[in-house]
């Protein structure tokens, strides 16, 4: 009876040091590759999450989800920052001003308004717009900090925080739900 008791103590054992070690082994062998650059042909799961929780809201930027990855690499911000802003100030693009693709009230003061020649271009302008316009040139650090400059509602801020809140809670569960099963 002993003995059925260490045959099956040493087999736990192993399954439990084999597992972490091959991890180990391959954590250690890919930790000095170089990260792979994002391209259309090598999206990463932020592109894949940010579409899916689009979708959900029937947002017309759906399709456009790499640019928002890409210029958040690009001006290094937060990838759920300017998708967030669009949440706040245009229902994420579905309540814009006629055919302006500024689906983030960019410019937009009662007659006057700016206009993108497409969602892309949007992105672009407005990413490069925070990092230039409010992290460099003013300092702003938080959504908050940003929010004194960039919007005349004092809930701006917390309503676009609450928007990257919902995305964050969005890729948890998108990571749960996809983890890869292996025996």
């Amino acid at each position: 009876m002993k003995n059925i008791f260490l045959i099956i103590f040493l087999i736990a054992s192993i399954m439990i040091v084999v597992p972490s070690t091959y991890a180990a082994e391959n954590s250690a062998g890919s930790s000095a590759a170089l990260l792979k650059p994002l391209t259309a042909n090598n999206p990463d799961n932020r592109v894949k999450i940010l579409k899916d929780f689009l979708q959900k809201y029937n947002s017309p930027l759906k399709d456009v989800t790499y640019d928002f990855v890409k210029n958040s690499d690009a001006y290094n911000l937060d990838w759920k920052l300017v998708a967030a802003i669009s949440g706040v100030e245009s229902t994420f693009g579905k309540f814009i001003p006629y055919k302006s693709f500024n689906a983030w009230g960019w410019g937009v003061y009662e007659h006057n308004v700016i206009y993108f020649s497409s969602w892309a271009e949007g992105i672009e302008k407005v990413s490069k717009g925070l990092r230039e316009n409010y992290i460099d040139k003013w300092g702003a650090n938080n959504v908050y900090q940003i929010g004194r400059i960039y919007a005349a509602s004092p809930t701006w801020a917390s309503r676009v925080e609450y928007f990257m809140q919902k995305m964050s809670e969005f890729e948890m569960q998108y990571s749960v739900n996809n983890l890869p099963i292996s025996l």
